[in-house]
């Protein structure tokens, strides 16, 4: 059973926090966010499968929260296959921006190197 895990740091104000920009969303919204998450800690990382996608050159994945919406949610499986929410962001274009998963990485490494 898989558990979700947001990324905190004491270096993070509460605000950059993948938590608090998550709960800053409409009630629609955070509902989609929460059921994706509710299945994978049920079901693991397969029930969710049409929602992530590996981010290329990188040990990172996205939660892909498609629709009107387009949020992208950036994480990674480092402790007993927890799933460790590293970053969240409204994607614009088509293309997920290289300063996102950026900050995804640097927190990353931050989980990893301690």
């Amino acid at each position: 059973m898989n558990k979700v895990i947001y990324f905190q740091s004491p270096t993070l104000s509460l605000k950059q926090t993948p938590r608090y920009w998550i709960d800053s969303l409409n009630p629609k919204q955070k509902a989609k966010i929460f059921r994706i998450f509710s299945n994978l800690e049920e079901y693991g990382l397969s029930s969710i499968q049409p929602h992530i996608r590996k981010i290329t050159h990188t040990p990172l994945w996205e939660i892909r929260i498609l629709g009107q919406d387009n949020i992208r949610i950036i994480y990674a499986t480092v402790i007993d296959n927890d799933i460790i929410i590293l970053h969240a962001f409204f994607k614009k274009s088509q293309k997920t921006p290289s300063k996102e998963i950026e900050i995804a990485l640097n927190r990353y490494h931050q989980i990893i190197d301690k």
